[in-house]
């Protein structure tokens, strides 16, 4: 069974920057595509960010566009999230997580991706 861990999140203020990780616990997840969600206390859990095998594509929800990057290095079975310009708003815990499809994160069926990690707090203060 693949293991995802993430590592990254800690607390920063408004228009700082935190970069999170990925480690998957092998190299099966190279021919798949990897993602990020985040869910805030109350709220349902939201797509951030995707990216497809071989850093061929990516996708990011329109909250996040232009202030946060993804990107995979199957070499270190890794995948990041640099995240610039945050706002209180992105206070979450992020998850990471895989799936065969690309399109399953770029038509939000969840329920098809295959592995999650147990995520990492961020949290953004004013």
């Amino acid at each position: 069974q693949v293991q995802l861990v993430e590592s990254g999140g800690g607390l920063v203020q408004v228009g700082g920057s935190l970069r999170l990780s990925c480690a998957a616990s092998d190299n099966t997840l190279s021919n798949h595509a990897m993602g990020w969600f985040r869910q805030a206390p109350g709220k349902d859990r939201e797509f951030v960010a995707a990216v497809s095998r071989e850093n061929l594509s990516t996708f990011y929800a329109a909250s996040v566009k232009g202030r946060f990057t993804i990107s995979r290095d199957d070499a270190e079975n890794t995948v990041y999230l640099q995240m610039n310009s945050l706002k209180s708003d992105d206070t979450a815990v992020y998850y990471c997580s895989a799936g065969p499809y690309y399109s399953s994160y770029v038509q939000g069926h969840q329920d098809a991706l295959e592995y999650w990690g147990r995520g990492t707090q961020v949290t953004v203060s004013s």
